[in-house]
């Protein structure tokens, strides 16, 4: 009876980890019911399925994330890798990631927190997204203030404009606060995104500095 409590609480276990989206339509309709389209102020209609795994610590294996998935924030050093299935192309690409709940959901006074910035990615035969340049802002471990509740991290891609070759908009000196994703594709001529997913991540008690 043990060994079957213990199995009946472990399947579950193994079947979240190396999980990902299969389904483009189901992936846009967790995101518009997190609110994410409105919140970033862009248009959601991908034709793309983005996959964002995050590497573990010691034997555990790495998470691929479903969207709107739970992590914990010891989970999420990363910093993960991408990959991208769908009709897009090789690229090159940008992505992006970003927090729009800082410091709180109710009281975002400091979203969007920049997560990643990266341009030229371009697929790989096994679909995986690598980059050919530094990135301009290298991934930041979410970690949610403890006083609030938990925060969305957002993961897009972008087919990269000439625009965005040039922009000098966002450097690695600037800010990570008060980010606007969608002013920024805009103003890059990145367009929408064509691919995207996002996680959940609740605070807790870290040695790292939190979002703001």
């Amino acid at each position: 009876m043990q060994l079957l409590s213990y199995l009946a609480y472990l399947l579950p276990l193994v079947a979240l980890v190396g999980a990902q989206d299969t389904d483009i339509e189901l992936v846009k309709y967790t995101v518009e019911t997190a609110n994410i389209p409105f919140d970033l102020g862009i248009l959601f209609d991908p034709t793309d399925l983005l996959e964002v795994t995050f590497p573990q610590n010691g034997s555990a294996p790495n998470i691929t994330l479903k969207a709107g998935d739970f992590l914990n924030q010891n989970q999420t050093g990363g910093p993960p890798t991408f990959a991208l299935t769908g009709s897009a192309g090789t690229g090159p690409f940008v992505v992006a990631a970003v927090d729009p709940d800082a410091p709180t959901p109710v009281n975002p006074t400091e979203a969007q927190i920049r997560h990643f910035l990266g341009g030229n990615f371009t697929v790989g035969s096994d679909g995986s997204l690598t980059n050919s340049t530094p990135a301009i802002s290298e991934f930041l471990q979410p970690n949610p203030p403890l006083t609030s509740t938990a925060h969305r991290y957002i993961f897009l891609v972008f087919a990269q404009s000439d625009e965005f070759d040039s922009q000098t908009l966002v450097t690695p000196d600037t800010s990570r606060d008060n980010f606007n994703i969608s002013a920024f594709a805009e103003a890059t001529g990145l367009g929408s995104p064509i691919a995207g997913t996002f996680m959940e991540v609740n605070p807790v008690n870290s040695p790292t500095p939190p979002d703001v």
